[in-house]
């Protein structure tokens, strides 16, 4: 989303600056391999594979939903998560794209 602080950038470096911003704490990252590795959605189990509280969990998870690497739902008293693949897919070629063309100068 483009702001005055912005303005004159590409959209596609904004987006992957906003997917680096996301990714750029530890929980988040072991947050994204858990569901990862789970290949499905969970349920309130993630505040028990990190070490962090549960508030705090929780706002990485916002953060991570925000830029729209996971998705979430509200299933009575807990929220389940998983990877959001399409996302996953678009940060990752965007991601390669940029690192490819940082191979040309390096």
């Amino acid at each position: 989303m483009p702001t005055a602080k912005t303005d004159g950038f590409k959209n596609q470096d904004i987006r992957l600056a906003e997917i680096a911003k996301a990714l750029s704490h530890p929980a988040r990252v072991a947050i994204l391999r858990h569901l990862a590795k789970r290949n499905d959605c969970v349920c309130g189990e993630i505040v028990d594979v990190i070490p962090l509280a549960q508030a705090t969990v929780s706002q990485h998870l916002k953060e991570l939903k925000r830029v729209g690497l996971i998705k979430g739902e509200i299933d009575g008293p807990r929220s389940c998560y998983c990877i959001n693949t399409d996302t996953m897919k678009q940060a990752s070629g965007m991601l390669g794209e940029f690192l490819s063309t940082m191979k040309k100068c390096c």
